[in-house]
């Protein structure tokens, strides 16, 4: 049996594309010059661009990323996105999410918070500067009003005021109404399915239930694939 192994790369796929297609994939990866990590940056390099930055007639300006499984990483990826898509702009980026501190990688560390824009409120000692045009903010605010649906279009409303771009790591769909709260106020959710033990007709009626709340799916991401050795490595194994 052929040996593979598996990384945090993504594949996006727009929500216009039809239900039971696949992004297409090779079968062979190159043998020499592959790097599993210069393929995931490409694959999110890729995936900013076409969310953010496509020539779709409305623009997307806030986007919430929720896993179909309460046990896919979200928080992740939205990191990584927020980190490239900081890359690509000069404009203010909020990543909202509950992160630990220092949970920036590279260039992004979190070293202050004395450079949030001004105009939060209660919420400005809380949001963290982590990069030149980038900032991590809570989830939630956290201000006895937790969970509940204005309060959650409340605050989007106030995120999008301030930044012009923010990445919401939302709860679990399967899990949580809050992910369908966030998107009916957010300019669209992405789902993210994983390879390993996400289940298509979960999948498939979570799909359903967010376009008959008229909420916007911008498309879905998979995570957790699993590829073959690279010939050229596996004889050298």
């Amino acid at each position: 049996m052929r040996e593979g192994i598996m990384g945090a790369e993504v594949l996006f796929a727009r929500a216009s594309a039809q239900e039971n297609a696949r992004p297409q994939e090779s079968s062979v990866l190159p043998a020499a010059g592959w790097n599993l990590e210069s393929f995931a940056r490409e694959q999110i390099r890729g995936l900013v661009q076409q969310v953010f930055f496509s020539s779709a007639q409305t623009p997307v300006r806030q986007v919430v990323f929720s896993a179909i499984d309460k046990d896919t990483d979200v928080k992740s990826l939205c990191r990584r996105v927020g980190e490239e898509l900081a890359k690509e702009t000069t404009s203010k980026i909020a990543i909202l999410g509950d992160y630990p501190q220092l949970f920036l990688s590279g260039e992004f560390q979190a070293t202050a918070s004395d450079r949030a824009p001004t105009g939060l409120g209660t919420l400005r000692p809380a949001v963290t500067w982590v990069g030149e045009n980038l900032w991590l903010a809570p989830a939630d605010p956290g201000d006895g009003v937790r969970g509940s649906t204005s309060h959650l279009h409340s605050y989007l409303a106030e995120i999008r005021q301030e930044f012009e771009y923010s990445i919401v790591a939302g709860p679990a769909a399967a899990e949580s109404n809050q992910a369908m709260a966030m998107a009916q106020v957010a300019d669209g959710i992405i789902l993210v399915l994983s390879a390993g033990h996400t289940r298509r007709v979960t999948a498939r009626k979570i799909k359903e239930t967010f376009y008959a709340a008229q909420a916007r799916i911008l498309g879905t991401v998979l995570t957790d694939r699993v590829f073959p050795i690279p010939e050229g490595i596996y004889r050298r194994l």
